[in-house]
């Protein structure tokens, strides 16, 4: 269903720009500019699944940050997000897992609040309804997987 932008204009506006593919560049123009490499190279550089991993811990943070304000608590919320990519029959796809810690809240309050941060989150939105995105309430973090090469 797509948001009726005459009753929802737009907030914020940016570009975000690759004009030379995975072994480049990508950049916001006047801001950002990030060397973009294969993940399974040795090359220096991000790629798709660092920026979207990055996107979505920003973004629930983000979100977090704002609900435990509203409840009068300081912000601890941390969010690591662990992004797989793997085949499947058409190509690839990525698996996204975001861990969440809310340090010094109680498990139940901390749980209500993940919940409605990924309700209100504009990424955890945006990829929602995928079977392939978990967000998750954590005590401690995985430990970063291998580098695949």
């Amino acid at each position: 269903m797509a948001i009726n932008r005459e009753k929802f204009p737009p907030l914020y506006r940016t570009v975000a720009a690759n004009d030379g593919g995975l072994e480049s560049h990508a950049y916001v123009p006047g801001g950002l500019d990030v060397l973009t490499s294969h993940p399974r190279n040795d090359r220096p550089g991000a790629n798709p699944e660092q920026f979207i991993g990055l996107a979505l811990s920003t973004c629930l943070n983000a979100t977090l940050e704002a609900i435990e304000e509203r409840r009068n608590l300081p912000h601890t919320a941390q969010v690591h997000t662990i992004v797989e990519m793997a085949r499947d029959t058409h190509g690839f796809q990525f698996y996204l897992t975001a861990e969440v810690k809310l340090p010094g809240v109680d498990s139940d309050t901390a749980a209500a609040m993940i919940d409605l941060a990924e309700r209100r989150c504009p990424v955890a939105k945006l990829l929602g309804n995928s079977d392939n995105v978990t967000v998750k309430q954590v005590t401690a973090f995985s430990p970063a997987p291998p580098v695949a090469r």
